[in-house]
């Protein structure tokens, strides 16, 4: 392809069948992962011996982090114009998340939780730890909680904003990326940033 000329993809007509059957998919999708999301509190599953997944947590930063990165670049890309880049980097950061996404209900289906000024690892918080930790453990509460939700509202749309992309309907595309890239880079730059704050209380 020379410099400057459009990809071939771009001009292809909007595929909406297509669009309406994803769209469906991409809903079923979110409710199954927030479904397996609210049973990892609660289900906890046996590893077999020899199975060891603590590589998970700083696993799961580092995909984060990359991803975080890689978004960064797929928006420098997309307002120099390199679509076909733009392409490709945001392809990498939706397989970076499914990665993600997988690791991280894998190791929260198998290992116990682990909070914020636990300093003995007992599984809870008492008084004296909370006096240690102060207003850090608030601080790194209100970092969660907004990380959370915002990975939860924000799934279904970034698959959404993905969906509009792959059939062709590029100015849903841009109307709905307006507001779900940010939600999606805070959401991958948090993740890091809570792991860093809670290695210290992994055993």
């Amino acid at each position: 392809m020379n410099p400057g000329q459009q990809p071939a993809w771009l001009a292809r007509p909007p595929r909406e069948r297509l669009a309406r059957t994803l769209g469906i998919a991409a809903w079923v999708v979110t409710a199954a992962v927030l479904a397996l999301v609210g049973l990892m509190r609660q289900v906890r599953i046996a590893l077999p011996a020899g199975v060891d997944l603590s590589f998970l947590p700083p696993f799961h930063a580092i995909v984060n982090a990359t991803a975080a990165i890689v978004l960064v670049a797929a928006l420098v890309a997309v307002r120099r114009g390199r679509l076909a880049l733009h392409r490709g980097l945001m392809l990498t950061a939706m397989a970076l998340s499914v990665v993600f996404l997988l690791g991280y209900v894998a190791y929260h289906f198998t290992s116990d939780e682990v909070r914020f000024g636990d300093a003995d690892l007992d599984g809870t918080v008492d008084a004296a730890e909370l006096v240690a930790v102060g207003r850090t453990r608030a601080i790194y509460l209100v970092l969660l909680f907004s990380h959370i939700v915002l990975a939860a509202v924000s799934l279904p749309f970034i698959l959404l904003t993905f969906i509009a992309a792959l059939t062709n309907r590029f100015e849903t595309h841009r109307r709905l990326a307006r507001w779900v890239f940010p939600m999606w880079l805070y959401v991958a730059a948090t993740g890091p940033v809570c792991y860093l704050m809670l290695r210290s209380y992994y055993p």
